[in-house]
């Protein structure tokens, strides 16, 4: 019998271990960081597009 997750929720606490910010931390423009944010903005669209859809 197969197991649905119907919502999935992840928290996440980010502590910087050296206590100095680096120029690219703090201006958060780095390709990588980008990429995530994209990819987060893709997935929360898709949810709400699922709920106007019902």
């Amino acid at each position: 019998m197969p197991v649905e997750i119907k919502e999935l929720i992840i928290r996440a606490n980010i502590v910087n271990g050296n206590g100095t910010d680096s120029e690219s931390e703090i201006e958060g423009n780095s390709p990588e960081k980008q990429e995530i944010i994209a990819a987060c903005v893709a997935q929360v669209l898709k949810i709400l597009e699922r709920k106007q859809e019902r």
